[in-house]
């Protein structure tokens, strides 16, 4: 009786684990073996909302490997393990968080600009423009020769076949991609050269002695970090370190747009600050700050930051043992290397967006490219850290939009089957439980709680989310 039955489950398929699979690549992939697997687990997996990607995998992988690192750390000064559990579904809503934020029981609305949009092209193909910011709407506009309404881009952009104004576009400062297939991009050679790149980059940049992280009771409790970056990945980053307990403060440019409720619900835990370091003085009190700190989070376009003193090296000589966190959209490799792009534009390349040759277009219910490149960024910076803890040195951590992309692509595809009948939305009662509230200077917040459940130091945020600029440009003291 046993051995038959033992026979049968021999005989059975073995059902992958794909989230614990994807949290020991990225333990493998940052040095650390299955260090990182020790105490975790996750429960759940694809599908959870009607997408044929298997996004919630490497997106609760991704959440764990945080947690796990900042337990790695606290355990590295302590001595003291921990448990870490990460529910796969509360992962999948964390990769759309800033739809669940509500301010006093109201949405509010994101900051997509009314002229970003897809467009149909003489050829019939489509183009995705990406205009939410004033200075790239107006090159967008500059190379088309049109008025910033809807109907007067849909009939310039009707003038154009893709690739030239695609090219034309790109060549002019401004941001849009054709839609492609998946076989499209897979023949294009950006692809490829996406691909090659490590998931999460992780190089020494410069010398420095080691240097202990700084004293208290949570994993990252004393160490600054400097945010300077927008929308959703970047700002994740932040967020997720602030979580652990790290002193987080976010600097934009005043005269910049905001990106809507998004900045409340990336901005939980962190100080809020404006800088503009095109102004000699502002760009000397940046300085200061750095040398300060111990983490620079940025994602500007590649190159952006280098005319003002503020390349990866730069910043290695201004503070040694700088760990320098660096976002891009396509990789460091490639004929698009240094274009712009944000996850809209990665979808609309890399055929996510893609719904056929006859129909319109349309991106995942979950922007699961931002965030999980969000959280990577984290992860890196916190592998990072414990280097510079143990041997030392300065050191660049590099995520791209389009290689999270290709990550999350081999994970596989599922069958319609498997996904169509999957409900659209969390049930009230299972999101109430992923929800929590907290106070800000603007009112009541309602937003997803922290995913990952630890069971010493449960993350969470000690500052509100705060209007943009609320903030002096200094770091709070150390404890």
């Amino acid at each position: 009786m046993h051995s038959s039955v033992a026979s049968r489950e021999q005989l059975m398929p073995k059902i992958p684990d794909r989230p614990r699979t994807a949290l020991h690549e990225l333990s493998t992939q940052a040095g650390l073996g299955t260090a990182l697997l020790d105490g975790v687990s996750l429960t759940g997996d694809d599908p959870i909302l009607p997408l044929a990607y298997r996004v919630a995998a490497p997106g609760a992988a991704a959440i764990a490997a945080c947690a796990a690192m900042a337990a790695r750390l606290l355990k590295f000064r302590t001595g003291v393990s921990q448990e870490i559990h990460v529910d796969v579904r509360a992962a999948m809503a964390a990769l759309r968080s800033s739809r669940y934020l509500c301010i006093d029981g109201l949405h509010r609305k994101d900051g997509t600009h009314p002229v970003t949009g897809f467009y149909q092209l003489k050829d019939k193909r489509w183009i995705y423009l990406h205009s939410n910011f004033f200075n790239i709407r107006a090159r967008n506009l500059s190379v088309l020769r049109c008025d910033p309404s809807p109907d007067s881009i849909a009939r310039a952009v009707s003038l154009w076949n893709g690739e030239a104004l695609e090219d034309a576009i790109n060549a002019a400062g401004g941001c849009a991609c054709m839609v492609r297939s998946e076989a499209e991009w897979s023949a294009h050679p950006q692809k490829p050269a996406a691909a090659s790149t490590p998931l999460v980059e992780i190089v020494k940049i410069g010398e420095a002695p080691a240097e202990p992280l700084p004293a208290g009771g949570r994993p990252l409790s004393g160490v600054r970090v400097l945010d300077l970056t927008r929308v959703l990945a970047g700002p994740t980053c932040g967020k997720t370190l602030a979580e652990h307990g790290a002193d987080v403060l976010r600097v934009n440019r005043e005269d910049l747009a905001s990106s809507g409720g998004s900045d409340f619900d990336t901005g939980l835990g962190k100080l809020a600050t404006f800088l503009d370091f095109r102004d000699r003085g502002q760009a000397y009190k940046l300085r200061q700050l750095i040398a300060q700190g111990d983490i620079f989070s940025q994602a500007y376009r590649p190159g952006a930051l280098q005319s003002h003193g503020l390349a990866p090296q730069d910043l290695a000589e201004i503070r040694p043992g700088i760990v320098y966190v660096s976002l891009n959209a396509w990789s460091t490799a490639g004929p698009w290397r240094d274009r712009r792009g944000y996850d809209t534009i990665v979808q609309s390349a890399n055929g996510m967006a893609w719904r056929g040759q006859d129909a319109k277009p349309a991106f995942l219910p979950v922007s699961a490219q931002d965030y999980i490149s969000g959280y990577l960024m984290a992860f890196g910076a916190m592998v990072a850290l414990e280097r510079r803890s143990t041997v030392g040195g300065s050191w660049l951590v590099r995520v791209s939009l389009a290689r999270t992309g290709q990550w999350i692509r081999d994970q596989g595809l599922m069958e319609p089957g498997e996904w169509r009948d999957v409900p659209a939305e969390f049930p009230p009662s299972e999101l109430s439980t992923f929800l929590m509230e907290s106070d800000s200077p603007v009112g009541r917040l309602r937003h997803l709680a922290p995913v990952a459940q630890m069971s010493l130091t449960q993350g969470h945020w000690c500052r509100p989310a705060v209007p943009l600029g609320s903030h002096p440009a200094q770091w709070p003291p150390r404890q």
